[in-house]
């Protein structure tokens, strides 16, 4: 029991002092972390809860139900507040195609068929091909939720005497030594870790689900938490100690068991799927029961809350453990490493580049990058529609759901460029966080709050744990400065194959945010024959870790993108202003690839070309880095020619830079004298990489 909750993946001995730095409150954060999700308030009665959480190790041994038990334990963590699971997002990490193959298509196929079985609706995400996941592929999984406010529920064990009701799937030895797997290095033997790896059971998740929700109408519910890593030895204890003094008596001679021959041990460390436990009012055992009977579910009364402080564990008569609270939740011994810097990463001397000659064909070189290339053959393998409440669909910068019955929507997006992280951890985490906001920004949504997953590699290293202090102190910069808290969020450390495949850095940003009537939200694809095109911001010599350098150059080297945060919340409050004021027909953010990309994804996403004259930047930026490079803080936008005084007026009232790029029409993009290239050619690059 010690083992598996002092372990990395269950105490963050090693990341919890850095942790403390990063902002979690502000206004509309209805809970922060240290429960099984955050929430905050989205107006209307209605409260947001989401998280993200990794599930890196069991997907590389299996990735099939790696990625469908990840799915499955981030839901149950969101049903656990109490809230209805509206939607899942993504974000993957393999290593090149074809030879990552196999991870690539067992990894997807989880993702979609425990979500498909749940009938909830997997939106959004993202997923990037490099060298260093090769042996470490990276499956974050994201949910977000809807709860009334007045039913948001936390898992705090209270009340001496109450029942601790154990739900769900009877108690198998599958998953056991989880929690320790996922705090070590990967490794010639991994492969026979594979019994640490759960299986999960989608069907049996929903009848879960809708038991959890069936709680609703009684009071007889203290708390609701979820068996994820550590099973029942973590769920009781973390319960437990949220409140003061309490402790738990456990007795698993009472524990429903698919197995036969288990032991304690194997009880209170397994890791079986789709559980959940249950603190119930004394008393009112039979009502919370008879729902879970009514979903043709287990449940069992398998101990009862305490006064003494102590987790006590019994075997019918005989107690086999007993453990201060304090010990197992807080007692793991913080570990404080030093950091050093690695090596300087390459530099980039940008007047060494060979010229840029011919734009159509690198773009159309560009739009056929794994890394860049339409996601289209993913996210039709998942049910992105059932619910009924989806308004933006995958493909664009973000997601949107209505919430029903209100014309509020929730836009949503998971974002991380490892590279930039790679070359600059504290500057890449700060771009992760600016571009996910500027996802959000792009459909006529504010956002909210933010959830991360930092990935890194073995922190024993000093070079590593420099990257995991650099991460954190770039995360809290830029949160703090676009005011957006981070309510909750997961840390996946030991990344690495036997110290020769770290990982980059790569600090996931899942993101949430708002928009008063999602019938006035914006999408990525041009609308309209004769709009003018715009580009929102100013560009620069940013060729430092792009795709453009690696694909045309293969280089990996040089700074990330500089960023100016004062600069990027004046853009945001720009669009939000110019969307609100309903001046903008398409709204796209520019990222990877750059200005010409981001114009190519907006002329096929609509199906509407754009004619456009030279492009001729201003010294000293270069003709390559204005089409391709990928300077932060700007969008693409079409807007009516009515609309064009007022755009400037905007612009220069924030002091944001805004240029014409030329006009939409026909099927080409055309910059006059430079290149033309079609939306037909361009599309047949960009649907061909993954498959």
């Amino acid at each position: 029991m010690l083992g598996v909750l002092w372990s990395e993946h269950c105490s963050y001995k090693t990341s919890r002092a850095l942790l403390r730095r990063l902002p979690s409150s502000g206004a509309g954060v209805l809970q922060g972390p240290g429960e099984n999700a955050g929430a905050v308030d989205v107006g209307q009665g209605w409260a947001a809860v989401f998280k993200i959480e990794s599930h890196n190790h069991p997907s590389a041994i299996e990735p099939y139900q790696g990625a469908a038990t990840g799915v499955g334990g981030i839901i149950r963590d969101v049903i656990a507040m109490g809230a209805r699971p509206i939607a899942l997002l993504d974000s993957l990490r393999f290593g090149p195609l074809p030879a990552s193959r196999h991870h690539f298509d067992g990894v997807v196929a989880g993702v979609g068929g425990y979500g498909n079985c749940m009938g909830i609706p997997t939106v959004g995400g993202e997923v990037y091909f490099d060298d260093c996941y090769a042996q470490n592929p990276l499956v974050n999984a994201m949910c977000v939720g809807l709860v009334p406010v007045n039913r948001l529920m936390r898992a705090r064990a209270e009340g001496t005497g109450n029942s601790l009701l154990l739900v769900g799937a009877d108690t198998g030895r599958d998953g056991i030594h989880g929690a320790s797997f996922a705090s070590v290095e990967l490794d010639e033997a991994s492969a026979e870790r594979r019994p640490a790896v759960q299986v999960g059971n989608p069907f049996l998740e929903k009848c879960l689900l809708e038991a959890c929700m069936d709680l609703a109408h009684t009071d007889a519910v203290v708390a609701i938490q979820d068996l994820g890593a550590a099973g029942l030895t973590s769920s009781v204890a973390e319960c437990a100690g949220r409140v003061a003094g309490a402790g738990a008596r456990i007795d698993v001679s009472r524990v429903p068991r698919r197995e036969k021959g288990m032991t304690p041990y194997h009880v209170m460390l397994s890791e079986s799927q789709e559980r959940m436990l249950v603190v119930v009012q004394r008393g009112r055992e039979p009502e919370v029961e008879a729902i879970f009977r009514a979903w043709d579910l287990t449940s069992a009364v398998i101990g009862e809350v305490t006064d003494d402080g102590c987790l006590t564990v019994v075997d019918g008569r005989h107690e086999v453990a007993r453990l201060p609270i304090p010990l197992l939740t807080e007692g793991a011994p913080l570990r404080r490493l030093t950091g050093i810097a690695p090596a300087p990463r390459p530099s980039l001397d940008i007047d060494q580049l060979r010229p840029l000659v011919d734009p159509g064909a690198a773009l159309l070189k560009l739009l056929a990058s794994p890394n860049l290339s339409s996601r289209r053959g993913i996210f039709r393998r998942y049910d992105h529609m059932v619910g009924d409440s989806t308004v933006i669909a995958p493909g664009g910068d973000a997601a949107m759901l209505r919430i029903k019955g209100t014309r509020l929507g929730i836009a949503m997006t998971t974002d991380c460029n490892s590279r930039y992280c790679h070359l600059d951890p504290n500057l890449g985490a700060q771009l992760a966080v600016a571009e996910a906001a500027r996802n959000i920004v792009a459909t006529g949504a504010r956002p909210l709050a933010v959830t991360d997953c930092l990935n890194l590699a073995n922190p024993d290293r000093p070079e590593v744990y420099w990257e995991l202090e650099e991460t954190i102190a770039g995360l809290a910069l830029a949160c703090r400065v676009l005011d957006l808290p981070i309510v909750s969020g997961n840390v996946s450390l030991y990344n690495d194959a036997s110290g020769k495949s770290a990982i980059h850095p790569t600090p996931v940003i899942g993101m949430i945010g708002l928009i008063d009537d999602y019938g006035r939200r914006l999408q990525a694809g041009l609308r309209n024959d004769g709009d003018f095109v715009l580009l929102v911001g100013s560009s620069h010599n940013d060729l430092g870790g792009s795709e453009y350098l690696k694909v045309e150059h293969d280089l990996v080297a040089g700074r990330p993108p500089a960023l100016d945060l004062a600069r990027e919340k004046a853009t945001h409050k720009l669009m939000l202003e110019a969307a609100g004021a309903d001046l903008l027909r398409s709204a796209h953010d520019c990222a990877e690839g750059g200005m010409l990309v981001a114009l190519a994804e907006c002329c096929m996403l609509g199906g509407i070309g754009v004619r456009c004259p030279a492009l001729k930047p201003e010294a000293p930026v270069r003709v390559d880095s204005a089409f391709f490079g990928e300077t932060p803080s700007r969008f693409i936008v079409s807007v009516p020619s009515r609309a064009m005084p007022e755009m400037q007026t905007l612009a220069r009232r924030h002091r944001v830079e805004i240029s014409l790029i030329g006009l939409a029409g026909g099927d080409v993009i055309e910059f006059e004298g430079q290149f033309r290239v079609s939306i037909a050619d361009m599309r047949q690059a960009w649907e061909g990489a993954l498959t």
